[in-house]
Parts: structure tokens; sequence; C-alpha cells
């Protein structure tokens, strides 16, 4: 599948790193219940939005610090920066189990994030130097397949071992495995050399060009839309359905919510990857296209499930999660495609800037608001109103995905 020796390696650590990443940022979600009972009374009118704000701490400090370490994975050894970031989120996901007051869980989360942002702008960058551009539709749909995944996993983990051994046993048990795959990335090379000679050293001009890119714009646009409502709504799921829907068992609600988020989220997201390669000499601007017609599909399937009685609701959960996930492998793909080698790491950090800070780091306490006044239901309604917003905007990308990757093709250097 790789044109360069050790793309096949590559691709198996990065997917693995992907996918414990995913995993501990939902062993949150999984135990939030947990949390919120072990830290706040039970008459706190505020305490899911204080829950919540969890997941906007990791958010802040990764979109924060992503496009520094963007700029320098554009410089220095990208493996390095993410050997380094592993082990820092490895370590702040042990103190996140050892948190003896919200204030430290609070600030142990905001550590995760910046291990992750030395880590979140440089992979994808690295797999599109290993392989060419006629592969990268689906080599990036598996690398991306751990969001699905790995998420889906830290409900299942999560949920289990906390009904095992207490909520801050899964966040002990995520800390050594991470620390494992930080050293073995010391033992790769970089594709690319560290002063690359194939292309000149980027500055200031080709950083802002990044913003008259019309494709690479409307992805970022449409990113943040789908961001802000999946983010949200995947944070609250096990307490939406245990709570509001009324499924009594947590270790179970998590147990069958992680299951169908790993089926439909692989599934979809390895499908997207696929079609998008399979369309591209044949529709215009088809990795956006793809995109947006699943997210399209996704919105009602995503309405009628938190309406549909159970187990009904269990099947449209599916459906919904499926066509979510369909976008993940093309739309990055995209951003991989028409951005040149020089910049790339920070085209995807800014993308990782833009999408968490008007995405998720703004949805999970803005349901939690909306939860502590009306119901978890009528937050879920609002954020997925942004479905249809990511849907469009992926629309009008599409036309010009085309005419800018084949501007980033005439330039010299691997593209």
């Amino acid at each position: 599948m790789s044109n360069v020796p050790g793309g096949r390696r590559a691709l198996a650590l990065l997917l693995s790193l992907n996918l414990l990443c995913y995993l501990d940022r939902y062993i949150l979600a999984a135990v939030e219940p947990e949390i919120r009972a072990a830290f706040f009374a039970a008459d706190d009118p505020a305490a899911m939005a204080k829950t919540g704000s969890l997941a906007t701490a990791f958010l802040v400090s990764y979109m924060v610090l992503a496009p520094i370490f963007g700029w320098l994975a554009d410089r220095f050894s990208r493996w390095r920066l993410m050997a380094f970031g592993v082990a820092v989120w490895s370590l702040a996901t042990l103190g996140s189990g050892w948190a003896g007051t919200f204030g430290f869980l609070l600030l142990a989360r905001i550590f995760v994030g910046a291990g992750e942002a030395a880590y979140g702008p440089a992979s994808p960058t690295i797999l599109a130097d290993l392989f060419p551009i006629q592969k990268r539709g689906i080599v990036l749909a598996w690398f991306f397949a751990a969001i699905p995944v790995g998420s889906a996993l830290g409900y299942i983990f999560g949920g289990v071992v906390a009904g095992w051994h207490g909520w801050r046993a899964p966040f002990h048990y995520a800390f050594f495995p991470g620390l494992i795959l930080a050293g073995l990335c010391l033992f790769f090379k970089d594709p690319r050399p560290v002063r690359p000679a194939a292309y000149r050293q980027a500055g200031f001009s080709d950083y802002a060009a990044l913003l008259r890119i019309p494709s690479f714009v409307f992805n970022v646009g449409a990113q943040t839309a789908m961001t802000f409502a999946i983010g949200g709504m995947s944070f609250w799921a096990p307490a939406y359905f245990h709570g509001t829907r009324g499924q009594p068992d947590l270790a179970q609600i998590n147990l069958i919510f992680g299951g169908i988020t790993a089926v439909a989220g692989l599934t979809a997201t390895l499908f997207g990857g696929w079609l998008g390669d399979r369309l591209r000499e044949r529709i215009p601007g088809a990795y956006l296209v793809v995109s947006a017609g699943g997210m399209l599909v996704a919105f009602p399937c995503t309405l009628a499930m938190l309406f549909a009685p159970f187990p009904l609701a269990w099947v449209l959960c599916f459906f919904a999660i499926f066509f979510l996930f369909m976008n993940i492998g093309p739309a990055n793909t995209a951003i991989a495609n028409v951005t040149s080698p020089a910049v790339r790491s920070t085209a995807f950090a800014l993308n990782i800037f833009v999408i968490h800070a008007l995405g998720d780091a703004i949805s999970p306490p803005l349901i939690g608001a909306i939860a502590d006044r009306s119901s978890l239901t009528a937050g879920f309604v609002v954020v997925s109103l942004a479905m249809l917003v990511a849907g469009l905007l992926w629309l009008f990308g599409s036309r010009f995905l085309r005419r800018d990757e084949e501007k980033i093709e005439l330039q010299p250097g691997p593209g």
C-alpha cells in the first residue's frame, strides 16, 4: 500500500496511538456520572455544566497549543515531538485517576490536551508523506477510523472497569500503553528531512495563503460545525441514555453505545475513505461531496433517535453514527491534498484550533447548561442543527476542491 519503506509500520503505530488518544478522551465521558456524584452535591443546579467544563479544559489547551506544535512539526522531527506529547498525555491520564479534587482533575485534563497537541498536527502529515495521493483517502481513513473505535473502546473500557474498580481505575490502566507507544516513536525516522531541501522554508505569507484556499476554508468550517454537534452529543451520550431515556444500567449503556459506535464508526470511516478515492476521478470535489452526503443524512437519523422508543432508538443511533463518520477520512484527505508539504502540519494544526475553539469546546458545557434548565434532549436538538450547516458548507466547498488540488500537484517536491 505504501511507496515508501516503513509505511505500513508507521500506519500501524500511528493508528495505535490514535486509538489510545480517543480511548482516553471517552473514558471521561463514560464515567462522567460517577465523577459528578463524587465531586458535587446531588442538588447542585450547575453540576452538569461543571463536569462539561472538563471537556472544554482539555480542548482549550489542545487547540491553543496545536498551532505551536504544528509550526514545530513543519521544522523538526515529528516522531520526537509525538514521543514527547504521548508521554505527557499518558502521565496526565494517570493524574486524572489520582485527582482528589475537581480542580486537580481539571488541571490533569489540561495537560492531556497539551500532550495531544504535540501529536495531533504531525501524525496525519507523516502518512501524507509516506503514501501517494491516489491512496491517501483509504490510508487516512484507516488512521482516522481510530476516532470511532477508540471512542467506543473508551466507553466500553471506562464503563466496565469503573463498574469493577471505581471511576479512577480506567485512567490508571490507560497510562501504561501510552508510555510504551511513546518509546516506540523514538525508533522511527521522519520520512521528510528535518530541514527539507525539496521545497523552500515556509514563511508568513505561506501560512496566510492557507486562508485563500477556498476548499480548505469551507472544509474547516464544515468540520467545525460537525465537531460542535458530535463532540457535545458524544460527551453526554451515556448520561442521556441513562438519565433522560431511563436506561437503568450505566455499564450496559456504555457497552451498547460503545459497540454501536465501534461498528458503525469503523465501517463508515473506511467506506467514506474508499468511496472518496473511488469517485475522485469521476466527480470533482468527491471527498467533500461524500462528506456532505453523509452529514445531511445523519441529521434526520439523529432527530429520529431522540424521540423513538427503545430498542428502535438504538437502531437509529447506529445509522446516525454511521453517516456522521463517513466524512472523517475524506475531509482530512482533502486538507492534505490542498496544502503544500512545507505548511501541511500547520494546516492540520489550524484546523484543530478552529474546529475545537468554535466546536466541541463550546457544545459540552452548552448542552449541560441547557440540560440544567430543561433536558438533555433539548440540548441535543439544539446542537444537532449544526449537522445541516456542515453538510451545506461541504457542498459549497466541493466546487473548489479539484482546482485547489491541481495547484498543489503542480508544485515541486512531494505533494
